[in-house]
């Protein structure tokens, strides 16, 4: 049996070289950890000296590595968080994830590590755990950025994103982790795929693979994320922040339709169209996505 050898700071000349940064490929980065009042943990990466400037959340089945290439453009403090039941943050002992009791337990992360953030960022459901802080937690929401996600979600728009989400939980390799991420991720690079199992999987003692975040009620079917007995987009219409959608050019997830009823309910908001990305804005064109963010600190 071969293991891997993994360091999850050893990886971000990658980064660097993959998109061609001119950036220090060995940033000031650490490991965070938060108790929450139940015994489970929050866990993060506070990048850069200083106070945090920024709040970045990951979407479902990802981790606060997603945010790698954005966080080392941006250059700033800023903090990722690993979502509840992914990456290093703690798994529910029920399983259950809904929008409103992460954004609780990522209210508590960002009182205790970015509590004067200028923006949060949230991608698909980092975004409407976002979407629920600013709702249930005002005062540290001063910007909210949704990228490529609206209350206007529906399991169809979802479908490409949830198969790939609800597929098997282990692997016999590495390379057939790696064979189904590139089937499902037809546009990205090899190289940033093999990065990105590295950073949301982990090899067993026998030598097979199983991903890092919790799945067990969304394989019953009983995951409900965004709770269907309250209207979110009139949730969205009431927040006191600011508030700007980042579409993904090629996604399916957010229509024209979301971007109209976002009209209609906010007509302050901004909208920004990044071409060439899919759902996953920050993986497919961080530097686009990086440029944005920029202008917001």
């Amino acid at each position: 049996m071969t293991r891997v050898f993994y360091d999850e700071f050893s990886l971000f000349h990658e980064n660097v070289e993959e998109h061609g940064l001119s950036v220090d490929p060995h940033p000031v980065v650490s490991r965070r950890s938060i108790a929450l009042t139940d015994g489970r943990v929050m866990s993060a990466l506070q990048w850069n000296e200083g106070d945090p400037v920024a709040v970045l959340l990951h979407g479902g089945g990802q981790n606060a590595h997603t945010w790698d290439t954005v966080a080392l453009c941006l250059g700033c403090a800023l903090v990722a968080i690993d979502l509840p039941g992914h990456g290093h943050s703690s798994w529910r002992d029920d399983g259950t994830y809904t929008v409103e009791s992460m954004a609780d337990d990522v209210a508590t992360a960002i009182a205790a590590l970015a509590p004067h953030a200028k923006v949060v960022v949230g991608m698909s459901l980092g975004g409407l755990t976002g979407l629920a802080l600013a709702e249930r937690h005002p005062a540290l929401v001063k910007t909210l950025v949704l990228v490529d996600i609206t209350p206007g979600v529906t399991p169809a728009k979802a479908k490409a994103v949830t198969d790939f989400i609800n597929g098997p939980q282990s692997f016999a390799s590495f390379d057939e982790l790696l064979q189904r991420t590139i089937e499902h991720n037809p546009t990205r690079s090899v190289a940033s795929l093999r990065r990105g199992i590295l950073h949301n999987a982990r090899q067993l003692d026998d030598g097979s693979w199983e991903w890092r975040y919790d799945r067990r009620k969304a394989r019953e079917g009983k995951h409900e994320v965004l709770p269907a007995s309250k209207d979110w987009w009139a949730v969205l219409e009431d927040l006191e922040c600011r508030l700007i959608l980042v579409r993904g050019g090629l996604s399916p997830v957010v229509d024209d339709d979301d971007v109209a009823e976002l009209g209609r309910r906010r007509s302050d908001a901004v909208v920004h169209v990044v071409d060439g990305a899919g759902h996953s804005v920050q993986g497919d064109q961080p530097v686009q996505l990086a440029t944005m963010l920029s202008d917001l600190l």
